[in-house]
């Protein structure tokens, strides 16, 4: 059964050895998705909920809204990327002289796990009509990278210093959009 406390040892252990072993560790915990969310509890809203946060290791539990996107950006950090409930689509992009341009995409589903390594640009969208849970482990502090990240403009693609408090926003906005559908 998925215990949070030691989901967050067993990731600052595999820290160690590198993102193939967090990986491992991931894979392992969203095997057990009910678990999951029984230990995390059913979300009551989209949000990002911090479980651990160091300068070398962030754990994440994300709630994506229905139909809910967010723009493509960096991390500047390794990424591993776990579903335990609904779909996550990823688009990948690469950047061209003056912009970016889609490169390829991947739809995971419950169970699925994906790595990202610390130059990738990615946007994500939950594609269904019900939230989508997922656990993220980046390879630094999320928050306060060491190096600046990036977001790009869904409608422009153009680049700009990556904000939290807009990413917060866009969840906020999602799920209202949410609840006031009546779910």
């Amino acid at each position: 059964m998925f215990d949070k406390d030691r989901f967050i040892e067993e990731c600052i252990a595999a820290l160690a050895e590198g993102q193939q072993a967090v990986r491992e560790v991931v894979t392992a915990a969203v095997a057990d998705s009910s678990g999951v969310m029984a230990e995390l509890g059913e979300p009551q809203q989209a949000g990002i909920t911090p479980l651990h946060r160091s300068p070398e290791l962030t754990i994440l539990n994300f709630a994506w809204a229905p139909c809910m996107s967010l723009m493509p950006h960096n991390h500047q950090m390794y990424a591993v990327i776990g579903i335990y409930s609904g779909r996550e689509d990823n688009v990948f992009w690469r950047r061209t002289e003056t912009s970016i341009e889609a490169a390829g995409a991947k739809s995971l589903g419950a169970g699925d796990v994906a790595t990202l390594g610390s130059n990738i640009i990615h946007s994500v969208l939950n594609p269904i009509e019900k939230m989508t849970c997922a656990l993220h482990v980046y390879g630094g502090d999320f928050f306060e990278p060491e190096e600046p990240r990036s977001e790009w403009d869904h409608e422009t693609l153009q680049e700009q210093a990556w904000d939290i408090d807009r990413v917060r926003t866009l969840f906020a906005r999602a799920d209202a959009r949410f609840h006031s559908a009546g779910h």
